[in-house]
């Protein structure tokens, strides 16, 4: 069943971070009304909606009365029950459905799927125990990254192990349950492909973005990629591939590895608007957040166009206050600040994006502005 959402309509959101926040402000363009579910009061979502239920995500009532307020439902985020989405489905429209979240909030459910989409990945091993990886590891050379197959983020839950004396140091993770060893990846560039479809079918990829990421977490997004044009090409061929295996609607994000040849292997997907994509608010002619809710609402995509060479750098606690003091200086720098309460180290608290005709020149004024020393 598909429907089509009309301005004047709501969009439940769950899950109240800074991905919901830029969500809810695009639709409020087109004249949406936002509800909200998120355990946090005054979150970022929640300042801009227009319902504000305040619950755990996985609260049956909370759920319940959402999907009273709301004519579609969306998240923001992956680590939500599967099982309480598809109950949610019986008395809700949740376009995007449950399959999606199931499969990648689990590793080993993830690289299936990658792999039955024939999309060339990284060689791993999946085990449930740490005895049953020592019986595996002779199937991997070494060194390999060992991760949790749930959870984990931004680096955390996950041991690389060079040597077989070093096994130990992994164990530790099992404690989360099954985990995924795979093969340690020497790649050039990391790059994303940021995929939307909507409910029927109809597909747009954003223009694909070179990540940089300092202490495994997202620094700087650098659009146009600099990578070969046939990479490009392989690397839409594998999304889409992806994107239609699964069947998916709303928002996909690809991380992919670029290899010395110009190959690619896909690493991770989100089931979500992704850090990477926030350059397409100022960078193009649709966001990822606009185009999110035209794909969840069954409205015709728009094809994607980059207005000119972007870069868009993320802002950490630690960054806001030498930010602010340089704002005057900078007019050409596009500021979002999500509405944090509190400016913690390493916790994103927003992003600035830069419209460029140099992309060297525009890093170099990054770095040499003080803000994100290395």
């Amino acid at each position: 069943m598909t429907k089509t959402i009309l301005p004047g309509q709501t969009i439940g959101i769950i899950g109240g971070g800074q991905l919901g926040r830029m969500m809810a402000l695009a639709a409020k363009e087109a004249g949406f009304k936002i509800a909200v579910l998120d355990p946090g009061m005054d979150s970022p979502t929640g300042q801009v909606a227009d319902i504000e239920i305040i619950a755990p995500y996985d609260d049956a009532q909370a759920l319940e009365e959402l999907a009273e307020a709301s004519d579609v439902i969306t998240y923001e985020f992956e680590n939500i029950d599967a099982a309480g989405l598809e109950k949610l489905m019986e008395h809700a429209y949740v376009p995007q459905g449950a399959e999606l979240i199931r499969i990648t909030q689990n590793r080993i459910f993830e690289k299936q799927a990658i792999a039955d989409a024939g999309v060339p990945i990284a060689d791993y091993i999946a085990a449930e125990t740490f005895e049953e990886l020592k019986e595996k590891s002779s199937q991997l050379a070494y060194p390999f990254v060992v991760k949790t197959a749930k959870g984990g983020y931004d680096g955390k839950g996950q041991q690389l192990v060079s040597k077989e004396t070093e096994l130990a140091m992994a164990e530790p993770l099992f404690k989360n349950g099954a985990c995924v060893a795979e093969a340690f990846i020497e790649f050039d560039k990391e790059i994303s492909v940021i995929i939307q479809r909507n409910v029927h079918g109809e597909a747009a990829i954003l223009p694909i973005g070179e990540n940089i990421h300092k202490d495994h977490i997202l620094h700087e997004t650098i659009v146009p990629a600099r990578v070969a044009e046939s990479t490009i090409g392989l690397a839409k061929a594998a999304a889409g591939k992806i994107a239609d295996r699964l069947e998916m609607v709303g928002t996909l994000a690809v991380e992919m590895f670029v290899l010395k040849d110009g190959g690619i292997l896909v690493n991770e997907l989100a089931p979500r608007p992704h850090n990477s994509g926030h350059y397409s608010i100022e960078g193009t002619n649709i966001s990822q957040f606009h185009q999110h809710i035209r794909a969840i609402c069954g409205w015709p995509l728009r094809k994607p166009k980059l207005w000119a060479d972007t870069v868009m750098v993320n802002v950490l606690g630690e960054h806001v206050a030498p930010l602010a003091s340089k704002i005057s200086r900078y007019p050409d720098w596009s500021i979002h600040l999500y509405g944090k309460d509190e400016a913690k180290h390493k916790r994103k608290m927003g992003h600035v994006t830069i419209l460029t005709d140099d992309i060297e020149k525009t890093l170099n004024e990054i770095d040499e502005s003080g803000i994100w020393p290395e």
